[in-house]
């Protein structure tokens, strides 16, 4: 069973994700254990003090060292990590290869940054790998970590009802995936694909291949290169 470890100092903000749906499913069924924890158990003292003021000036908190080591420390002692990972918008931008490479891993912690970020000594000396969900800046790092823990959990095998659905997403391949219809065929005069409906397997397959060669060049052009 996967364990995803996800350190906070506002586990309210992923309270929901993490209940419904696919990820509460893939958890009920005991294929993957997510445990948020509040960093503020781990805080240096009784005000419960997370930040502080930057060395050197400028604006914006920092994020102590102390209590992410003291959580990170505790976690290691009970279990070994494959990665410990820092969402933050300079890490490598997250895709399906990474997705992948990470769904077969069997321990992750996740570090949600906040404020003006984290001390710089957490990031040489206690993370091993930097994600970054996109080219923008949120308010921390929470709903990055719950759209990596999807990306992951959904990978796993026996999370999807159907094993085959995650097989053919977009960008597993390295292309987007084609058009889906689905029932009534013919919608106020707008009609489904005539080779959807003519039951040839091969020749629907080639039809996929070619929408989703189409769509890419015409969307991301820069998958194919």
């Amino acid at each position: 069973m996967m364990r995803i470890d996800i350190i906070t100092c506002l586990p309210k903000l992923l309270e929901s994700p993490f209940q419904h749906s696919i990820l509460q499913r893939a958890q009920d069924k005991g294929l993957v254990q997510v445990v948020v924890h509040d960093l503020r158990d781990y805080a240096v003292n009784r005000k419960k003090q997370l930040d502080d003021y930057a060395y050197g000036g400028g604006a914006g908190m920092v994020m102590m060292i102390e209590p992410i080591d003291n959580c990170i420390s505790r976690l290691k002692s009970e279990r070994t990590y494959d990665e410990i990972i820092y969402m933050t918008p300079d890490g490598e931008t997250l895709n399906q290869q990474i997705a992948n490479e990470l769904s077969l891993k069997g321990n992750l912690i996740i570090l949600c940054g906040h404020y003006k970020g984290v001390d710089e000594r957490v990031r040489t000396h206690l993370i091993t790998r930097e994600i970054s969900i996109g080219d923008y800046v949120l308010s921390g790092g929470e709903l990055g970590a719950a759209v990596l823990s999807d990306s992951i959990i959904r990978l796993i095998p026996g999370v999807l009802s159907d094993e085959t659905s995650a097989l053919t997403d977009s960008f597993q391949d390295g292309l987007l995936a084609p058009p889906v219809y689905t029932r009534p065929a013919d919608y106020k005069g707008i009609e489904v694909p005539e080779i959807l409906l003519s039951g040839h397997e091969k020749k629907i397959e080639e039809w996929r291949y070619e929408q989703s060669l189409k769509r890419t060049k015409k969307r991301r052009p820069d998958l194919l290169d």
